[in-house]
């Protein structure tokens, strides 16, 4: 089981007590947080995904302590004008560990819901032009023999197409 979410900014894929470094968090050591922007969530059998978050799906995760990262050295120099800079940094992390996934959510990347979609376009007499692109519209006209309505509208064609 495993999730991908969204921590200061970043994205992780994080699982049961596993330990993730990630930006500087304002709570405190020791404090339990929950992250509630969920991108991915897959339990071992389904995978859920969010457009973009996945509604009711959560990370429980503890805060274990604030540190500093290692040094990032920053170098500039610019050759024969006797230009050097040398600069230093040092990220502020945050240690976390995650005690649990907990995931919910009618939105699944099964193949079974893709057919069914299909199903219920094809049970509707009438089709929703107004949904399809202008490229699809041109296919369409030009299945019917619609021909020279290259340069019409998308509202003309999908008029032309009704008739």
């Amino acid at each position: 089981m495993y999730a991908i979410v969204e921590i200061a900014g970043q994205q992780f894929k994080v699982t049961k007590d596993q330990k993730v470094f990630v930006h500087r968090l304002k709570e405190d050591e020791g404090a339990s947080i929950s992250f509630d922007k969920v991108l991915l969530f897959n339990d071992g059998s389904t995978t859920t995904l969010g457009a973009p978050a996945i509604d009711g799906a959560k990370v429980d995760a503890k805060v274990l302590k604030h540190l500093k990262g290692d040094k990032v050295i920053v170098f500039k120099k610019k050759r024969r004008k006797g230009y050097k800079k040398k600069n230093g940094h040092r990220q502020y992390l945050t240690e976390i560990q995650i005690e649990g996934l907990f995931g919910s959510g009618s939105k699944s990347s099964s193949k079974k819901a893709e057919p069914k979609k299909e199903e219920a376009k094809k049970d509707d007499g009438k089709q929703d032009l107004s949904k399809n692109t202008v490229a699809e519209l041109k296919e369409m006209a030009k299945a019917q023999g619609l021909e020279g309505y290259s340069s019409l509208k998308k509202a003309e064609l999908i008029e032309a197409l009704s008739k």
